[in-house]
């Protein structure tokens, strides 16, 4: 795992000492040792490589990364480019159209969102190939928890999109009353009908940050 060396990494580094963080690292050495894991190596922090702590504005939490081959490179929902963009992520795309007029593009590389300022993280940062949830409960969830934690602590207006009951269990960490907190059902196939459409999360987002004096984000993901 290739460290974190922005300003994530004075906010994260006591979780290196503790116990669970230890038996993380040598687990998850283990598992790219011996199987196939997702994303690469090298992608497992990209949420955080590519949104210093300084720049977030909304928070996006994923469940695991996706676990088929080609998808995943460290951000949640996202996938590279020239991969078919996921059922969930296609819904994403379809309320995005629907709130704010967006095009669905040809694409789900998300990395525009990241770099001004949408912090896409799952709750767990790896998986093995084909297997979802492979990961859980293996020291993840206690390290996103305290990124989560670290966010909350910001002395400016942040966005939370907690989007289905893995992320809206994270809500009991965000007691800064400074911060907006929106909750939906998951927009996969399967519960984006049940009040994930017609959410306008991202129409409320910028409200929201244009009432606090930042610059909205722009959610529009261009063709490639």
């Amino acid at each position: 795992m290739p460290p974190i060396t922005n300003d994530w990494a004075d906010k994260l580094k006591e979780e290196y000492k503790k116990d669970y963080y230890k038996k993380l690292f040598q687990f998850v050495g283990a598992e790219y040792s011996s199987r196939t894991i997702y994303p690469p190596g090298d992608d497992i922090f990209n949420a955080f490589h590519l949104t210093p702590l300084k720049d977030v504005k909304v928070v996006i939490i994923g469940q695991d990364p996706y676990h088929e081959p080609g998808q995943a490179h460290g951000l949640s929902f996202s996938v590279k480019p020239g991969v078919q963009i996921p059922p969930s992520l296609l819904n994403i795309y379809k309320e995005l159209q629907e709130d704010l007029g967006c095009y669905i593009p040809n694409n789900g590389y998300l990395v525009k969102w990241a770099q001004q300022g949408v912090l896409l993280l799952n709750n767990v940062l790896t998986v093995r190939a084909h297997q979802a949830g492979s990961h859980h409960n293996c020291g993840w969830e206690e390290f996103t928890d305290a990124a989560i934690r670290a966010v909350n602590q910001e002395a400016r207006p942040i966005v939370f999109l907690l989007w289905g009951s893995h992320a809206q269990q994270k809500k009991k960490m965000l007691t800064n009353p400074q911060h907006l907190v929106l909750e939906a059902p998951h927009p996969s196939p399967l519960s984006a009908y049940r009040g994930f459409f017609g959410c306008k999360h991202f129409s409320k987002t910028n409200d929201f940050l244009q009432r606090h004096g930042q610059e909205p984000i722009d959610w529009q993901i261009e063709n490639i």
